[in-house]
């Protein structure tokens, strides 16, 4: 039952740059708070490596839908060898579409929008989850130390894409998009950003393309080692992700494509050599791009954040690696690191930017008022607090979130669907 609570003085933030309406692509946002893309690994499994959007996942995604809201999916599966992990979704089956379009349904029931994230994770699956076909990636560089199956990546190295193969999955991202936009999809997000998964069956933290998925792996310099016109010079480590982007916004349209791209993740065996220069000439190509291929916006993760060190030991981990003859040359000074820089150069071709990266109710709406930010990306938050719009634009308190429920638990609401959320002045459980 709710109980009637006086809830502390935090400062509403409805008057605020956070809840002023605007424009992304074709459709009015009411607010500047967007949903983070969230593995929750609570999809039904049907056929060996087919996963069903659950009705728990139809509950979830609608609890945390706003009027004017903006949601992104976790990460889902563009093909059937595009992942090999469990409980994740994918957009191949017509099972799934029609579980994703009770998902989308619930969202718009309530005035909110939703974009799916897209994904192929490259070398971050082992065989032994891909029905035992041999993963794909850049070059045939294994990642360091486990997967989530329990097997060392090194026993099933990734094969080297072939310009063939390439293309396949270029099509492929073309294909996933349409089917996104059949399910009911506002529209796709292109994910080239990490994620990391605490099992709670093993009690070992996997990362899950810590190291970057598929369009991560041939950005970054030590990883893709290839040496045709897809290796080498940051140009040619572009193509791929470039061809993937207008693979996309030929299928759908380019105001309902978004692309995440992870400059500064450098955990788990993917440091690049000068990821502010290198991704300065990505942002470059994508806002030369016409308008048919340009993407509606950008989502990075501020430098500072990091799953497992502290901000000032992630600066510090990054200020290690600069210029030089290798990936793993020593700086001979301090280098700066911010997404500022992307920022700029994506707002001249009008291209949105959302940053996330420990964003709270403190920080969130000085991000936007300096103008680094069209749009602050929440998720530990967004897991806890369905109601999270409200809470802070009336200036409510948060629930706490319980990492140890993020990616899977027993029973499968729980820390999913079970947060409690504002019913008037009350606080109720869900």
């Amino acid at each position: 039952m709710p109980s009637a609570i006086s809830p502390p003085a935090f400062t509403p933030l409805k008057d605020t740059i956070l809840f002023k309406s605007w424009k992304l692509g074709n459709i009015t946002l009411e607010h500047k708070l967007v949903q983070a893309p969230l593995t929750r690994m609570r999809c039904t499994k049907n056929d060996e490596g087919i996963n069903i959007p659950s009705d728990l996942m139809v509950e979830y995604y609608g609890q945390r839908a706003s009027k004017g809201g903006l949601q992104l999916t976790e990460a889902t599966d563009i093909s059937r060898y595009a992942s090999g992990y469990p409980g994740v979704p994918g957009l191949f089956s017509g099972e799934q579409l029609t579980a994703w379009k009770r998902v989308t349904d619930a969202v718009h029931a309530k005035g909110g929008y939703i974009f799916c994230q897209m994904w192929h994770t490259g070398r971050a699956s082992p065989a032994g989850l891909l029905g035992g076909q041999t993963p794909l990636s850049a070059s045939n560089i294994p990642i360091s130390g486990k997967a989530l199956d329990g097997t060392d990546f090194s026993a099933t190295p990734p094969k080297e894409m072939t310009t063939e193969e390439i293309a396949e999955v270029v099509a492929d991202f073309g294909t996933a998009a349409k089917s996104a936009i059949e399910a009911g999809f506002d529209g796709v997000e292109i994910h080239g950003k990490p994620v990391r998964i605490f099992h709670p069956a093993l009690y070992l933290t996997f990362a899950i393309g810590a190291n970057g998925y598929l369009l991560d792996q041939f950005l970054h310099d030590n990883v893709n080692v290839r040496t045709d016109t897809y290796g080498g010079s940051v140009e040619n480590r572009c193509r791929f992700p470039i061809e993937v982007v207008k693979s996309v916004c030929d299928a759908i349209g380019s105001h309902r494509v978004g692309i995440r791209l992870s400059p500064y993740n450098y955990f788990q065996d993917t440091k690049d050599s000068d990821p502010n220069a290198h991704w300065a000439h990505l942002c470059e190509q994508l806002a030369s791009l016409p308008q048919q291929h340009r993407p509606v916006y950008v989502h990075s993760v501020e430098p500072r954040f990091d799953e497992v060190l502290d901000e000032q030991a992630k600066m510090d981990a990054l200020s290690a690696y600069g210029p030089g003859k290798g990936v793993e040359a020593e700086a001979t000074r301090k280098i700066g690191h911010s997404l500022l820089p992307f920022r700029r150069i994506l707002s001249k071709a009008d291209i949105k930017f959302f940053a996330a990266g420990a964003y709270t109710r403190d920080n969130a709406v000085p991000k936007l008022e300096s103008d680094d930010a069209d749009a602050i990306v929440m998720g530990r938050w967004f897991i806890a607090n369905p109601d999270l719009p409200r809470r802070l634009a009336e200036g409510l308190p948060l629930n706490k979130y319980d990492r140890d429920t993020f990616y899977g638990a027993s029973p499968p609401q729980k820390g999913y669907t079970d947060y409690s959320f504002f019913v008037g002045g009350a606080q109720a459980s869900a």
